[in-house]
C-alpha cells in the first residue's frame, strides 16, 4: 500500500503542464482546490470531472499511475464516507437497531457521503498532478517566488520553501522504506493484522522505532550532502534557468477561468 504514494514524486515530461511556470502552477492548484469545495450540485461535479479528465489528459501521465495515490488514502475516504452517511440528519431511508438505539442512514446522508468523496478522489488527484509535473528544483521555486512579498515583514521565504519542498519530496521514500521494514518485520514472524486495537498498536513499535531512526540518518545525510555543497540559505543565491511566464500559462489561466466560470454557473445558475 505505502509503495502506491504519489505525492511527491516526480515523472519526467515534455507535456503542457509540465512546461508551465511552477508559481503559476501553484496558484491554480490551489485554485483548482477552492472550486471544488465550492461545489455541491451533481452538474457542477460532472463538469469539474470533465475538466479533470483533460487535467489528466494534458499531463500525459499513464492514468493507473495518478489513480493508484488514492489506495493509501482509500481507508480516510471511507471513513470520511461513513461518518457523512449516519451522521447527517434527513429523511431516513433505512435503519439499523444497535441495542438500546438505532442508526438512521438519510437521504442527506448518502448524497453528502458521495460528494465527499469525490471531494477527497479529485484533490488527490489534483496534488498528485502538481508534484507529478513539478520537479522538487521548481516546487522550491515556485514555493519560494510566491512568498516572497513576505519577506518585508521578515519571513524567512527560501527556507521555508526548502522545508516544504523536502517534506514533500521525502513523502514516497519514507513510505516506500516503511513497506520494506513491514515486510522484513512479518518475514520474522511479526503480525499486524490480528488482535483487538492495542494489540496492533504495540505491534506498530518495531515499524516506527527503525521507521525514525532511518528518517533521523537520512535528514543527517541530506545535510552533510548540503553543507559539502557550500549551502548557506536563500541570500544572495542565484537560479541556473530562471522560469518566466509564458504563451503556455496565460492559456491555461484562460481556459482554468472558463471552466471555473462554467462550474460556478452551473453550481449557482442551474437548479439541479
Amino acid at each position: 500500500m505505502f509503495k502506491d504514494v504519489t505525492i511527491g514524486q516526480y515523472i519526467p515530461g515534455n507535456s503542457v503542464l509540465h512546461k508551465m511556470h511552477p508559481p503559476f502552477k501553484i496558484i491554480l492548484a490551489l485554485a483548482y482546490i477552492v472550486v471544488l469545495f465550492m461545489i455541491s450540485k451533481w452538474t457542477s461535479y460532472g463538469i469539474f470531472t470533465l475538466f479533470t479528465a483533460a487535467l489528466v489528459l494534458l499531463s500525459k501521465i499513464n492514468l493507473r499511475i495518478i489513480l493508484k495515490g488514492i489506495k493509501p488514502m482509500l481507508w480516510i475516504i471511507v471513513f470520511t464516507a461513513v461518518i457523512n452517511i449516519f451522521m447527517t440528519p434527513g429523511e431516513a431511508v433505512w435503519t439499523i437497531p444497535i441495542w438500546r438505539f438505532s442508526l438512521n442512514i438519510t437521504r442527506e446522508g448518502l448524497t453528502m457521503g458521495a460528494a465527499m468523496t469525490i471531494r477527497l478522489v479529485y484533490l488527490v488527484i489534483g496534488t498528485s498532478l502538481l508534484t507529478l509535473t513539478t520537479s522538487p528544483l521548481q516546487l522550491t521555486d515556485g514555493i519560494e517566488k510566491l512568498l516572497n512579498p513576505l519577506r518585508v515583514i521578515k519571513v524567512p521565504a527560501h527556507e521555508i520553501a526548502m522545508m516544504m519542498t523536502i517534506a514533500i519530496r521525502f513523502i514516497p521514500t519514507l513510505a516506500e522504506e516503511t513497506d520494506k521494514i513491514i515486510k522484513a518485520q512479518t518475514a520474522r514472524g511479526a503480525d499486524f493484522e490480528s488482535g483487538n486495537l492495542v494489540r496492533r498498536a504495540k505491534a506498530m513499535v518495531p515499524i516506527l522505532v527503525p521507521l525514525f531512526i532511518s528518517a533521523f540518518r537520512r535528514a543527517d545525510e541530506l545535510a552533510t550532502a548540503m553543507e559539502a555543497r557550500c549551502y548557506r540559505g536563500g541570500n544572495g543565491r542565484t537560479r541556473m534557468k530562471e522560469t518566466h511566464l509564458s504563451r503556455i500559462d496565460a492559456a491555461a489561466g484562460t481556459v482554468f477561468v472558463l471552466c471555473s466560470a462554467f462550474v460556478l454557473i452551473a453550481e449557482y445558475m442551474i437548479n439541479f
